[in-house]
């Protein structure tokens, strides 16, 4: 398979933002008429569902730049869909729709359907993808391999989907449990190289189980053809900030772990048994920052926010140095006030027992996001 190198640490963004109809707050498959306003541009895009729009960034060379573009696009956006009686906002899950979802028809997401049948009317969940370049397949493949450790961690800071279908579903990332039941989602197998990965991609198409990069959904995954390496771990996010911020950790991230490459402190995540990573994962989706993560072979464990401490202080001087400190430090004093969606949401829905004016909220949250 070809791999186009990018230049390295620019990022791209991808937002998933919900439909939603104006007069009930419910969703709505509206993707149809406000893509039809939109015929020629590549930044806003349908998804498989109806209820769905995909807003996507130019390629940034650091974080600010795809956040000034975001914005831009977003506000002209939330315009269109006031017109047409919708509303826009985002979380990793909808707090109380219950309506199966219509898939848009185009020829992928009719092939699609045939395949998953009823599981894919019911996959209603909201994503932020991040996309960092990388000069060769083999960099994309060890950042693939680095960033798995993190994954509890990054689903904690951005879980935004406590609620599904009117119910406070115990877990603080709902929407992975709804993609569980997929055939190509979570943790990412482990390969050794880019020859492992393509020996693995081109069976599974021989065997039909693919046909392209796209039908692999795991929470990070190889773009060859973009260069890049795709964290898609992340519940969608109530404001444009928020997904910049973690937008800017990944960012980060990436240029401590392709600098210390085999010199990472033991301190921080590392490659653990599979047994270990499938349940730090789960944890993390239930309990987010209340979460012990296992951090050893023999069961030892830790509090996620210390593992998150520890992150912070390594490579902090990284994000000063690729132009990253301003969202940095925005989310880490974000996570010292546990200031995180799920949290939010479920103060709203305790102190006012009304999933309207949960979603009431997040409407609210991105519009000021987007104007103040």
């Amino acid at each position: 398979m070809e791999f186009i190198p990018s230049k390295p640490l620019t990022v791209g963004v991808e937002l998933e933002l919900q439909l939603l109809n104006k007069e009930n707050l419910d969703l709505i498959n509206g993707i149809q008429p406000l893509i039809k306003r939109y015929p020629d541009c590549p930044y806003i895009k349908p998804e498989f569902i109806q209820n769905t729009v995909e807003v996507t960034s130019i390629i940034g060379s650091n974080v600010a730049q795809v956040h000034k573009h975001l914005a831009s696009i977003t506000k002209e956006l939330k315009q269109a869909c006031v017109e047409l009686g919708m509303e826009l906002c985002a979380a990793g899950t909808h707090p109380f729709g219950k309506q199966l979802a219509l898939f848009t028809p185009l020829p992928r997401y009719q092939e699609m359907e045939k395949t998953v049948g009823y599981l894919g009317h019911t996959q209603i969940t909201y994503a932020t993808h991040v996309h960092i370049g990388v000069q060769n397949p083999e960099e994309a493949i060890y950042l693939m391999q680095a960033f798995k450790a993190y994954l509890p961690l990054l689903i904690a800071l951005s879980a935004s989907s406590p609620f599904w279908r009117g119910y406070d579903t115990g877990f603080v990332s709902y929407r992975h449990r709804i993609l569980a039941a997929g055939r190509s989602f979570g943790i990412p197998p482990t390969f050794d190289n880019w020859l492992q990965f393509n020996e693995f991609y081109y069976a599974s198409q021989r065997a039909g189980i693919i046909n392209t990069i796209n039908d692999i959904h795991w929470d990070i995954r190889p773009r060859p053809h973009f260069g890049t390496v795709e964290v898609r771990v992340m519940d969608a996010q109530p404001t444009l900030t928020e997904a910049m911020q973690l937008a800017s950790l990944i960012r980060v991230l990436a240029a401590y772990l392709l600098q210390q490459q085999e010199t990472c402190t033991r301190d921080l995540p590392h490659a653990l048994p599979w047994w270990i990573e499938k349940d730090n994962h789960y944890t993390a989706t239930r309990l987010g920052l209340d979460a012990n993560l296992i951090i050893d072979k023999k069961g030892a464990f830790r509090p996620i926010l210390e593992i998150w401490q520890a992150l912070q202080d390594e490579i902090k001087p990284y994000a000063s140095r690729i132009g990253e400190s301003l969202y940095f430090e925005q989310l880490a004093k974000r996570i010292e006030q546990q200031n995180i969606s799920y949290r939010q949401q479920r103060k709203i829905y305790q102190q006012t027992d009304s999933f309207e004016n949960v979603v009431l909220a997040l409407i609210q949250e991105l519009e000021n996001d987007l104007f103040s």
